[in-house]
C-alpha cells in the first residue's frame, strides 16, 4: 500500500473521529442549556409568585412565613395582552389577591432574551468546531502513520540474533567481557544490559560474601565451644584448671554468638521492613549526656569528653534533666524526630568502635552538632583508616585489618547496623580518618518539625 494511500486513510479516519466528538460535545452542550433554561424559568416563576404573595393587593400579611398557603384554592393569570396580565390568587373562602405581571415580565424579558440569544449563537458556531478537533487529533494521526510506516519495514532478525548470542555467551553470564554485538544501533540496549549485569554481579558477590562471612563467624564460636566441650569430657572432670578455663571460654563464645545472631536478626528484619521504628521528638543533648555518663561507668580505660552540652558538673548553666527518658527537655534543647532507643544504639556502636581501635588512656570526644541539621560527632585518637578502607566500612562483615579485628573482637556488623539506623531516619554520616591519627564520625538528622 502506497504512502499517499496511508495518509488519505489516516485523514479520513481522523475526520470521522473529529466529527463524532464534535457532535457529542454539541448535544451535551444543548442538553446543558435546556436544563439551565428550565432552572432559570422555574426560579423566576417562583420568585415572582413569592413577590406577588407578599405585595399583591389584599395580601393578609407581608411576612411570607405567615401566609395561609394551605387555603389557596387556585392561581390564574388573567388578561389577553402582556401589558394586561395579572396574577390572581383565589383562597378557599373566596378572597382574591391580584398582582400585575407586566412590570415583572418587561423587566425580566430582556435578560432572558439575551441569555437565549447567546446560547443559540454558541450552539450555532459549535456546529463548525470539527476542524478544531481535527487539529487536536493531528499528533495521533501522525503517530498512526509512523506506526504503519514502521510496520511496513521488513524485520531484520539478524541484529536480534546477534544480541541473543552476545547475551548467551559465557563471558556475559559470568560477568566477564561486556555484551558487544558491534552494531551501533544496538549500543543503547547494550549499555543498559551491561549496567544491569554489573549490578546483578555486584549484588550476587556481596550476598555470597555475606553468607560466607556469616557462616564463618558462626562456625568459629561453635568450633571453640565444641573443642572445650570435648576437653571437658576427656580431662576437665578431674582438673579444676581445665574446668575453669573451659567454662570461661564457653561463656565468652556463647555471648559472642548470641550477639552475632541478634545483629543478624536485626539486619534481616531491617531488610524486610519488619523493624518497628517508633519516632518521637528526642532531646539530643540529654541523650548525648546519658550515653556519655554510661560510657564513663562502663569503660575506665579511655577518657570520654562531652562537648557542646551542659551537664550537672557545669555550675554556670542549668543541668540537663536527671531522667532524660522521662521526656523532659533540657534548656535550649536540640530535638530530632527519631526512635530514641535506636538513636542511642547508634551512638553506642560508634563509641564502642572508637574504643576498640584507640589505645588505652586516649581521649574520645562526644560533641553536639547544631545548625540547619542536628546531630552528634564522635572523634577518637585511634589507628585511623586509609581511603580504601573508608569506602567499605559500612559493608557487612567488612574488615580492613583481619588481624586487628581478631584481637579486638566484634562481629563486623556494628557499623552496618548504625548505617541502617541513620538511613531509616533520613540522616547522613560523614567520616574523616587519618592513619595513626584517628577518626571522626559526624552523624546529622533533619531537625524535628
Amino acid at each position: 500500500m502506497s504512502s499517499e494511500t496511508n495518509k488519505q486513510r489516516s485523514r479520513t479516519y481522523t475526520r470521522s473521529i473529529a466529527r463524532r466528538i464534535n457532535t457529542s460535545v454539541w448535544l451535551h452542550k444543548l442538553f446543558t442549556y435546556i436544563v439551565l433554561d428550565v432552572m432559570i424559568a422555574a426560579a423566576a416563576l417562583g420568585a415572582f409568585f413569592l413577590r406577588s404573595l407578599r405585595y399583591a393587593e389584599g395580601a393578609p400579611s407581608e411576612n411570607l412565613l405567615f401566609l395561609d398557603y394551605a387555603n389557596i384554592s387556585e392561581v390564574n393569570i388573567e388578561g389577553r395582552k402582556l401589558d394586561d396580565w395579572d396574577l390572581v390568587i383565589v383562597y378557599k373562602d373566596g378572597e382574591k389577591m391580584t398582582a400585575p405581571c407586566a412590570g415583572y415580565v418587561f423587566t425580566l424579558s430582556p435578560v432572558l432574551a439575551a441569555a437565549l440569544f447567546v446560547e443559540i449563537l454558541d450552539l450555532f458556531f459549535s456546529l463548525f468546531h470539527t476542524g478544531r478537533y481535527r487539529r487536536k487529533l493531528r499528533p495521533l494521526e501522525q503517530l498512526a502513520r509512523q506506526a504503519e510506516t514502521i510496520s511496513s519495514i521488513p524485520l531484520d532478525t539478524t541484529r536480534f540474533s546477534q544480541l541473543e548470542e552476545a547475551l548467551s555467551s559465557p563471558d556475559a553470564l559470568g560477568g566477564g567481557i561486556p555484551v558487544d554485538t558491534g552494531d551501533p544501533e544496538l549500543r543503547r540496549i547494550e549499555e543498559a544490559i551491561n549496567s544491569l549485569l554489573k549490578r546483578m554481579e555486584d549484588s550476587y558477590r556481596q550476598q555470597g560474601r555475606f553468607v560466607s562471612d556469616a557462616s564463618h563467624e558462626l562456625r568459629t564460636p561453635i568450633a571453640v565451644i565444641q573443642g572445650y566441650a570435648d576437653l571437658l569430657a576427656r580431662w576437665g572432670k578431674d582438673d579444676p584448671e581445665i574446668l575453669e578455663e573451659s567454662i570461661t571460654s564457653i561463656q565468652k563464645e556463647s555471648r559472642h554468638m548470641k550477639e552475632l545472631v541478634e545483629q543478624l536478626l536485626f539486619l534481616a528484619r531491617g531488610d524486610s521492613g519488619r523493624n518497628p521504628v517508633n519516632k518521637e521528638n528526642v532531646d539530643l543533648p540529654a541523650l548525648l549526656s546519658e550515653v556519655w555518663e554510661e560510657s564513663l561507668m562502663i569503660d575506665d580505660k579511655h577518657e570520654y569528653v562531652l562537648e557542646g552540652v551542659k551537664t550537672d558538673e557545669d555550675s554556670s548553666a542549668p543541668a540537663v534533666p536527671a531522667d532524660p527518658a522521662a521526656g523532659e527537655a533540657s534548656p535550649g534543647a536540640v530535638t530530632v524526630f527519631a526512635d530514641r532507643a535506636m538513636l542511642k544504639q547508634c551512638m553506642r556502636i560508634f563509641l564502642e568502635n572508637a574504643a576498640k581501635y584507640s589505645p588505652e588512656g586516649s581521649r574520645i570526644r562526644l560533641s553536639l552538632i547544631t545548625g540547619e541539621k542536628a546531630g552528634f560527632g564522635i572523634e577518637d585518637e585511634g589507628s585511623g583508616m586509609d581511603s580504601e578502607s573508608l569506602s567499605h566500612i559500612f559493608e557487612r562483615f567488612y574488615r580492613s585489618d583481619k588481624a586487628r579485628n581478631s584481637e579486638t573482637g566484634g562481629t563486623g556488623l556494628g557499623l552496618s547496623i548504625a548505617k541502617w539506623i541513620v538511613d531509616v531516619h533520613n540522616g547522613t554520616i560523614d567520616v574523616v580518618s587519618v592513619p595513626d591519627v584517628g577518626s571522626r564520625f559526624s552523624v546529622t538528622f533533619p531537625p524535628a518539625q
